[in-house]
C-alpha cells in the first residue's frame, strides 16, 4: 500500500509521454536521387523507402508519408493502432489513384515502418524491409521482420542468416505498399513503453553497416542528433550504394520546451521540399 502524502502536499501530476527525436537522410554514393521519405514528431515516426526507379519510388514514399503526418497529434477517435493501420491502407489506395492519373508511375511502391505513441502505448505498423530496432532495459533487438524473399527462405530453414547478404535475390520484396495489392498485409502490434527506451527506424541503406556497429552506436551515443549523424556517416564510409535514412526516437515525459519543438520531415520528392 502506498504511503499517505503529508497534509497539504499535492499528488504529483504525471506528464504525458512524447517522443524526442532526430533524423537524417542521404542519397548515398551511387544513386542519382533519394527515394526515401520520413517524418518524426512528438507522437508519430515513419520511414518509407520507395521503389520503382524512374517509375516513381520517390513519389510513392513521399505521398505515403504526407498522407500519414496528420496523425502526429496524440488524440485519436477509437483505437490508435487501428487508426494507424487504416491510414496506411488509405495511403495504399492513394498510390493506386496516382497510378490511374499517371500510368507512367505503374509499378511504384514503398515500404512503411511506423510508430504511433498514444496514451502510454506504442502502436507499430510495418510492411517491407525498412527496420525498427528497440533499446530497452539494456536489450537491443529488431522488432520488425523483413518482408523479403531471403527472409522467407531463412524462416523455412532453406537459407542460413549469414548467407542472406550474398544471395542474388536479397533485395526481392514480398510485401509492399503500391498499386499491386488493394489491401496489403501489415505487421501490427501494440507495445507497452518505458521512459528512456529508444527506437531506431531506418531504410535498408543502413544494412551496409555491420549490425554490431549499429548496436554499439545506438547504445553509446546518448545525443540523438549525434547518433543519426554517426550512423549515416558510417554508411557513407561503407560505400553507401543505396539511399539511407535514419530516425532515432526516445520516449520521454513532455516538458514546456517540447511544445515548440518542430517536427522533422524528410521528403526529397518534388512534391514537397522537406527540412531536416
Amino acid at each position: 500500500m502506498a504511503a499517505d502524502l503529508p497534509a497539504g502536499e499535492a499528488t504529483p501530476v504525471q506528464r504525458p509521454l512524447i517522443m524526442r527525436y532526430a533524423a537524417r537522410s542521404d542519397v548515398g554514393r551511387i544513386r542519382a536521387k533519394n527515394d526515401d521519405s520520413a517524418y518524426v514528431g512528438r507522437h508519430l515516426a515513419v520511414v518509407a523507402d520507395g521503389m520503382g526507379g524512374h517509375a516513381g519510388g520517390d513519389v510513392a514514399s513521399a505521398a505515403t508519408v504526407l498522407d500519414m503526418l496528420h496523425l502526429d497529434h496524440g488524440d485519436y477517435e477509437g483505437d490508435a493502432g487501428t487508426v494507424l493501420a487504416d491510414e496506411i491502407q488509405t495511403a495504399n489506395s492513394l498510390l493506386s489513384e496516382l497510378v490511374h492519373i499517371n500510368p507512367k508511375l505503374a509499378g511504384m511502391g514503398t515500404t512503411v515502418t511506423s510508430l504511433l505513441l498514444a496514451e502510454g502505448k506504442l502502436h507499430f505498423a510495418h510492411i517491407g524491409d525498412s527496420r525498427a530496432y528497440r533499446l530497452r532495459d539494456g536489450e537491443f533487438e529488431q522488432i520488425s521482420v523483413d518482408h523479403t524473399f531471403v527472409q522467407r527462405l531463412i524462416d523455412e530453414g532453406r537459407l542460413r542468416p549469414e548467407e542472406a547478404e550474398t544471395h542474388p535475390h536479397k533485395n526481392v520484396l514480398m510485401r509492399v505498399l503500391g498499386d499491386v495489392d488493394a489491401s496489403p498485409e501489415l505487421d501490427l502490434d501494440t507495445l507497452d513503453v518505458k521512459l528512456g527506451e529508444r527506437w531506431l527506424l531506418c531504410s535498408d541503406g543502413l544494412n551496409y553497416v555491420a549490425g554490431h556497429v549499429v548496436e554499439r552506436t545506438v547504445r553509446e551515443t546518448k545525443d540523438l542528433r549525434e547518433c543519426v549523424e554517426t550512423l549515416v556517416d558510417l554508411t557513407l564510409e561503407a560505400g553507401a550504394p543505396d539511399n539511407v535514412t535514419v530516425v532515432m526516437v526516445e520516449i520521454a515525459e513532455e516538458t514546456p520546451d517540447d511544445v515548440s519543438t518542430a517536427a522533422v520531415d524528410i521528403i526529397p520528392s518534388a512534391l514537397v521540399t522537406g527540412a531536416a
